[in-house]
């Protein structure tokens, strides 16, 4: 599919495009109004996360950090994912590593049926940031088997010498 496109409520409607499928990056601008440096900060991987606001026009742009669900190496990544807030939509550029967030957006709005623009925008924002607690879990975890580790080397280290240095005192 080459975007989705869902109702809000109020007139407003919501707009996915995937970069993956779309062909031409000149549609962008010509279809849907937007400004090549715009779709230059959502084509980027290296993008980092911040707001932009166009005064001119009314338009938010958000470049938003997305966890990568596929663990390729012994760490996470978190790919970048934009948004833009215009008056009467909210446009979306995913790509196929943030595809699940496009899935629980939709799943979102079938429970919602009237949200406006920021209300949908937010909600989408904390399914992003909810990604992202297992893995800060999981790391928790292996922080605490590590200081435990730690711990343990540690008072081995401290009152077995000394331990030893008292039986030999004694004897």
């Amino acid at each position: 599919m080459l975007f989705v496109e869902k109702k809000l409520g109020h007139d407003c409607t919501w707009i996915d495009l995937d970069v993956d499928k779309i062909k031409n990056m000149e549609d962008l601008s010509k279809v849907y109004g937007l400004d090549k440096e715009t779709i230059e900060y959502a084509l980027d991987r290296n993008e980092r996360a911040h707001m932009d606001y166009h005064r001119e026009t009314g338009t938010v742009t958000f470049i938003y950090n997305v966890l990568d669900l596929e663990k390729d190496k012994e760490y996470y990544e978190a790919i970048p994912m934009t948004f833009i807030v215009e008056k009467q939509r909210l446009i979306t550029i995913s790509n196929h590593k943030n595809s699940y967030v496009i899935k629980r957006m939709a799943t979102y709005l079938e429970s919602h049926e009237v949200v406006s623009i920021y209300k949908f925008l937010f909600a989408s924002l904390e399914i992003i940031s909810n990604a992202y607690y297992p893995v800060i879990e999981e790391m928790d975890k292996g922080k605490d088997e590590i200081s435990a580790l730690l711990r343990q080397k540690t008072l081995k280290k401290i009152f077995l010498p000394s331990l030893t240095w008292k039986l030999v005192w004694f004897t």
